[in-house]
This record gives structure tokens, sequence and C-alpha cells, in this order.
């Protein structure tokens, strides 16, 4: 194996194994900064040991051993430490059996990173860090802070944890449906940042992302089966999840819905998340649906359309209003206009959209609207001008590419 598939290796395994190490270590350790320090550590030994002796057939034990051994070492290392009889039971304890479907280390971790004793930005910033695996400046960028900022923001964080002495658990029965309503805002961040990852230098679509995303509310649901706003969460995750296949083309530019092809769409997750869509309509609760569910509901009518041209404008306009009465934000406004555009024409939604300007003039989709419903207008000039602006703040390179296209194709 040469060095550049023994690289794809690491990255591969850092994806698909950091959050599965880092858990495995808090729980044994019960320290986020031991347990995230040891799983760098232990990816660090791979790429120094793996070009040597090759990638081990499970990479995942031998990271998770090596990092024990790393945490281990580091304890031992820590002599003026005080908690001497801990350390006894760390250094001797035997390793944990496996856990079962819900007992499980990853969503433990998840609860810890989302305690309400912390601010929603920070539990966000938090388990992306020691959930998703994601670098300080990658986080950064999302939250479009100074990655110093960010850094001293988790490291504030993990120690509030450990002075709170916040539990390594899930909650009971219960606090569950307190607790829930946070992780699963942290959950579809998660989700968001790998369906359109915002770092340049990363894959525009994160799977890994998207995936854990996915399987963490699925074991959410089993603690929650009649959460409508749970099955909306899983429901809207599995409708964007499907269209993945057709979302970027072989050149690397981003393909918009209108132009993507729909028989690449994953039809096994479009007729689950249909299911769970049509559950919660049928399910006569009395409780009005959630910002998640009509999501959901607005994601079923586009999944549902074999061409753009089918697409149920008028339904995803009053599913929209009906957000904005839950939403009231400038994105689900911005998100609105676009149904606009089609019901009442481009000049009717840019309208609504320059509304917007002073509480989205640094957000790149809003530009990215602009220019579109200009270009529709004819007005090239200022069309370019809203795509240059777009394509500055765009961070994902896939979009970026399909934004410099769409200018590059404007008339002089």
């Amino acid at each position: 194996m040469n060095t550049i598939d023994v690289r794809e290796a690491v990255t591969q395994a850092h994806r698909e194994e950091w959050a599965r190490v880092v858990a495995s270590l808090t729980r044994r350790f019960g320290d986020l900064d031991i347990a995230e320090e040891a799983a760098a550590e232990a990816f660090a030994t791979a790429v120094q040991r793996w070009p040597v002796d090759g990638v081990p057939p499970n990479p995942g034990a031998w990271l998770t051993t090596t990092a024990n051994r790393q945490a281990i070492d580091r304890i031992r290392r820590e002599s003026k430490r005080d908690d001497k009889h801990r350390k006894a039971l760390v250094l001797h304890d035997d390793p944990p059996e496996s856990l079962g479907a819900i007992d499980d280390d990853r969503l433990r971790l998840v609860f810890t990173c989302c305690h309400p004793a912390l601010a929603m930005e920070t539990r966000v910033a938090l388990t992306l860090r020691m959930v998703a695996g994601l670098t300080m400046p990658e986080i950064a960028r999302a939250f479009l802070v100074a990655e110093s900022a960010m850094g001293q923001r988790i490291t504030r964080a993990k120690a509030k944890i450990k002075a709170a002495r916040i539990p390594y658990r899930v909650p009971s029965a219960e606090d569950l449906p307190a607790r829930v309503s946070g992780v699963l805002a942290v959950l579809y961040l998660v989700f968001n940042e790998g369906y359109l990852a915002t770092g340049p230098d990363t894959d525009p679509v994160r799977h890994e992302l998207t995936a854990e995303a996915i399987r963490l509310t699925r074991l959410i649901r089993t603690l929650l089966p009649d959460d409508g706003e749970v099955a909306g969460l899983l429901a809207l995750m599995l409708l964007i999840e499907a269209r993945r296949p057709a979302r970027v083309s072989a050149d690397g530019e981003l393909v918009a819905l209108g132009e993507q092809d729909r028989g690449a769409w994953n039809a096994e997750l479009i007729a689950e998340g249909h299911r769970l869509v049509r559950e919660r309509l049928a399910a006569a609760t009395g409780v009005a649906p959630g910002r998640y569910q009509i999501l959901a509901a607005i994601n079923a009518v586009h999944t549902s359309a074999r061409d753009m041209r089918d697409t149920d404008w008028s339904q995803v306009l009053a599913l929209y209003d009906q957000l904005v009465r839950l939403d009231p934000s400038p994105i689900v406004a911005l998100n609105r206009a676009i149904a606009v555009a089609e019901l009442d024409g481009p000049e009717v939604a840019l309208a609504a959209v320059d509304r917007l300007e002073h509480r989205l003039a640094d957000y790149h989709a809003y530009h990215a609207t602009r220019a579109d419903l200009l270009r529709r207008l004819g007005r090239g000039q200022e069309s370019r001008a809203a795509y240059d602006r777009a394509i500055d703040l765009a961070g994902n390179t896939a979009e970026t590419a399909y934004l410099t296209r769409r200018r590059d194709q404007l008339l002089p």
C-alpha cells in the first residue's frame, strides 16, 4: 500500500471512527479533554505507524486500543493528580462490555455535549468537535468567528462540564422530553454541515456526518417513538439524504434541485421519509406540527414530483406560510420567497428578498437567491454583482463552482 493509500485510509478512519473512539474514552475516563487529546494522539500515531506496519484489519479497534494506552500514559504522567483512587480504577478497570442499541456511547456523548447548562451555540460547537470530529477552523467558519475565539469557547464548555459534574449518560425517561429539543437542533446542524460542508478544504458533501446524524436521530426515535418532532427530523434528513447521489456532478459542481437526475435519488429513503410524514399527518394528536414536521412535509412535496415542473408550489407556499408563523426567521422567509417566485414571478419574490438585506447581508444564499431572481428579470449587471458577493461568502467548493458557472453564463 503506497503513501497515498495509507493517507486515504487514515482519513477514512477519522471520518468513520472519531466519534466512536472519543465516546468510548469519555465513558471510560469521564473527561472530555483526556478523550479528545488521546484520540487525536492515536490518529497521529496511525499516520506514523500505518505506512510502516500496514493498515490494521480493524482500524477502529486499533485506534481505540491505542487511544486508551495514550490516555493511561497521560494519567500516569500527571503525578500531581489528587484523585489517586479514581486513577487506580481507571488503570485497572476491565474494558466495558458491548452496548445495546440504546445504551450507545455516541448517544451518551451527544446528550453530554447538548446539556442545557451550556449555551445553544456552545452545544453545537462542542458536538461538532467531539462527536462529528470537525476541526477548529471548520467550526469557526460555520459560526463566522475567529478560530481562537472558537477554541476558547469549546475549552470553557469542557471545563464547565467537568466542574458541574455533568453526567455522561442518556437522561432518564422523565427528563428526556425536556432535553430532546436541544439535541434535535444540534443534530440538524450536524446534518447540515454534512449536507453542505462549510469548509473550502473539505469534501462538499460529507456523508459520514449526515449518516451519523441520521443514526443518532433513529436512536432518539427509538427512545421517543411518539414524539412528532423526532419523527419529523428523521423524515427531513432521509428526504434530503435521498437526493445526495444527484447533488454534485462528476466535475465537482453542485447540481440545483431543478437540474438533478431524479432517477438517481434513493427511492428507499424517499419511501421511508414519505411514510413518516404520512404517519404524522394521520396521527390525530391534537398538537400542531412543529418546525421539523413542516420542513419534512415541504421536502415530501419536492420528492413527490417526477419533474421540477410537476412540483405543487401552492402546497409548498402554504407550508412555508405555516412555518413562518412558527419560525419567523429571515432564512425561512428567504426560502418562502423562492416558492413565491414560482407562483407569482421573480419580481414579487425579489421585493420580498430585498426586505431581508439588513438581516442576511453576510449570508451567501441570500445573494445567490437575489442573483438568480435578477437573472430571470434580465438585470444582468446587478445579477453579476450579486453572484460575485455570493461567491465571496460561499465556503462550499461545489456551490462556488455552480455559482461561478451561473455568473459566467450571463450576457455581458
